[in-house]
């Protein structure tokens, strides 16, 4: 059976067949580990679309090593999707390594106000945790940014010297990179969540703006995609947009090319591939999941980020507190995730997924997800749509 064709300029300039990008996803399901690995990368890649690494987690020589295990199992392009908020560009400051991630002037955990300190050891009791203090490795990312430089600072050296063909930023713009990963041929990605955030990367020096709607899994914002997209479209002209949140589907993915969007940016069907790195206790919580079972919550991260709903999640919305700055927070329940993963209580641990969750109904091989909705888009583009709708212009 021959392949359908379906292309967009993105597939052009990138040198991929289909406009499909797999996202970035980092450490999203609670283990520490990043979930879109060079294993799923390059099985996207290979499939005809465009794989990416979820790179935030990784040391600079776990990141290259990552990236040439991508080129180990593929020659296609792919990418690697960095964090490049304020708390990845801070450098590091002089002085012992905090606990915990690597943010300035992070507090220690006896200055944590103690409603903070009080409404933590509640949530604990209620979930019938007993809280004990995590060992000082466990927890502590970016232990390996030396004095002086940032966290995205030492890895985005490695991707120039990688000359790494795609570059996405998930969260910051990418200003302080542009200029070097330009001259370097890279291609600049970058997910904002409003049209203010929009206007931001353009003048940042994005190639790409993806507008990701509230729909998406992880880290998220308030607007609609079909409400969002248009919106970024007319506000960065002619700067192209690719299109994220929602779209784990053909269907989907008609609809948002139909838009005008040059691509689609797909978490959450990823999510439940056989090469997506996380437990299978995850992947299932996911499929058994509706599209109601999932929470937009600050517990995890200090940002908006979706989730499975879950006790922990319901127990920090209930207790009133605000979430405190990124970082900050992930300090502030260290030791309590650290208790729960003791505890073996995999069902309270992040579990990060989309609305598009109650579509997904079995885990299987990436290629067979992307060939899916490659086959349904160019079906409704190509036949169903002609048939059922006509137009005269």
């Amino acid at each position: 059976m021959n392949r359908p064709t379906l292309k967009t300029p993105f597939c052009e300039r990138v040198g991929i067949e289909y406009p499909i990008i797999s996202a970035g996803m980092g450490p999203v399901a609670g283990t520490g580990d990043p979930v879109a690995t060079g294993d799923l990368c390059a099985a996207v890649s290979n499939a005809g679309g465009l794989g990416m690494i979820g790179g935030v987690a990784y040391s600079p020589d776990q990141l290259r090593a990552e990236i040439r295990k991508v080129r180990s199992l593929t020659d296609k392009p792919f990418g690697v999707d960095l964090l490049l908020a304020s708390t990845f560009l801070w450098e590091r400051p002089t002085g012992p390594m905090p606990t915990g991630p690597v943010v300035a002037g992070e507090p220690k955990e006896e200055r944590f106000p103690a409603e903070y300190r009080a409404g933590v050891g509640q949530i604990a009791a209620d979930l019938g945790i007993t809280v004990e203090k995590a060992p000082q490795e466990e927890g502590t990312m970016g232990s390996w940014v030396p004095q002086g430089k940032s966290w995205a600072g030492c890895q985005m050296e490695v991707l120039l010297e990688e000359k790494v063909p795609v570059f996405a930023s998930g969260l910051g713009s990418p200003a302080p990179f542009a200029e070097a990963l330009k001259a370097n041929g890279t291609t600049i990605l970058s997910l904002v969540g409003n049209v203010r955030g929009a206007r931001r990367v353009a003048q940042g020096g994005a190639d790409y703006v993806v507008a990701q709607g509230t729909e998406a899994g992880g880290h998220t914002g308030k607007i609609g995609t079909l409400a969002l997209l248009p919106q970024v479209m007319d506000a960065v002209a002619p700067l192209p947009v690719i299109a994220a949140g929602g779209i784990a589907s053909g269907r989907a993915l008609a609809g948002v090319l139909a838009m005008g969007a040059d691509a689609a940016w797909c978490g959450t069907p990823f999510l439940v591939s056989n090469e997506a790195n996380q437990p299978d206790l995850q992947k299932q919580r996911i499929i058994d999941a509706s599209a109601e079972d999932t929470e937009v919550t600050r517990l995890y991260s200090g940002k908006t980020m979706r989730n499975i709903t879950n006790p922990f999640i319901l127990a920090w919305e209930r207790s009133g507190l605000q979430a405190l700055p990124m970082g900050q927070q992930a300090a502030l329940i260290r030791d309590l995730e650290y208790s729960i993963k003791k505890a073996g209580r995999k069902d309270l641990l992040m579990n990060a997924a989309g609305q598009t969750s109650g579509m997904l109904t079995q885990q299987r091989p990436a290629a067979e997800i992307l060939t899916e909705m490659v086959d349904e888009a160019a079906d409704v583009l190509a036949r169903r749509n002609p048939d059922r709708i006509q137009v005269s212009v």
